[in-house]
């Protein structure tokens, strides 16, 4: 990917470039690159296509550029063919047809459309969570909570499932992780929550900044 024709309008984040969000589907290989946007190959890595189109980039001068976007976090859902939802810098976003045209989803009911993290329902590809913060100069929940807000219908609202408050909490970019059994979140102060039966609960606290929260089957 280095060498794309369009790297030379590649621009490192605020933490540096960034590559990250490398999933695979059938046939498809997506990454994301912060800051550059979201790209796919349909040829096992050999050439990659950006796919930014519907994606805001609001810091440059041209709002909605071929590269350029800052991607936070990508994921391509384990349960239908096509289907990527994303958190970014400029919005939430849902693409059904493998990242050619993506649908903006945080002006209904998110009270922030910036933040890091974005979590899948393996079970239901109608349903993710996400966790709003700030905004880019102010990373930290919104509303004095620890809140997560979810979706059941493929982002067209959301719903406020509050893990602690008050809190002024972060989570960064790899420290959502989920599973058949539920969904969890760590946090820079030191605590783990999981979702489990609809329900979440602190499972570990006092440890160092989550960095990353990977959930994976245990035989």
């Amino acid at each position: 990917m280095a060498e794309h024709p369009t790297r030379e309008r590649w621009q490192p984040g605020a933490g540096g470039m960034c590559c990250h969000s490398i999933q695979i589907t059938d046939g498809h290989l997506y990454a994301a690159i912060s800051a550059a946007g979201a790209f796919r190959s349909d040829d096992g890595g050999e050439t990659w296509k950006p796919i930014n189109s519907g994606v805001a980039a609001d810091f440059m001068p041209e709002k909605y550029p071929e590269v350029g976007q800052c991607v936070h976090k990508l994921l391509a859902h384990p349960g239908r063919e096509g289907r990527l939802w994303q958190q970014n810098h400029c919005g939430v976003y849902r693409s059904d047809d493998h990242g050619e045209t993506w649908d903006r989803l945080d002006g209904n009911g998110l009270p922030s459309d910036f933040g890091f993290a974005i979590a899948l329902d393996p079970a239901d590809p109608d349903a993710a969570f996400v966790v709003p913060e700030v905004s880019g100069e102010q990373h930290f929940t919104c509303d004095g909570r620890l809140g997560l807000y979810r979706t059941d219908d493929g982002g067209a609202s959301w719903t406020l499932e509050t893990l602690a408050e008050p809190a002024w909490a972060a989570v960064l970019r790899e420290a959502s992780s989920f599973d058949a059994a539920g969904t969890y979140v760590g946090t820079q102060s030191g605590s783990v929550f999981a979702r489990r039966d609809g329900a979440w609960s602190e499972v570990a606290s006092q440890l160092p900044p989550i960095l990353s929260v990977e959930a994976v089957d245990w035989p």
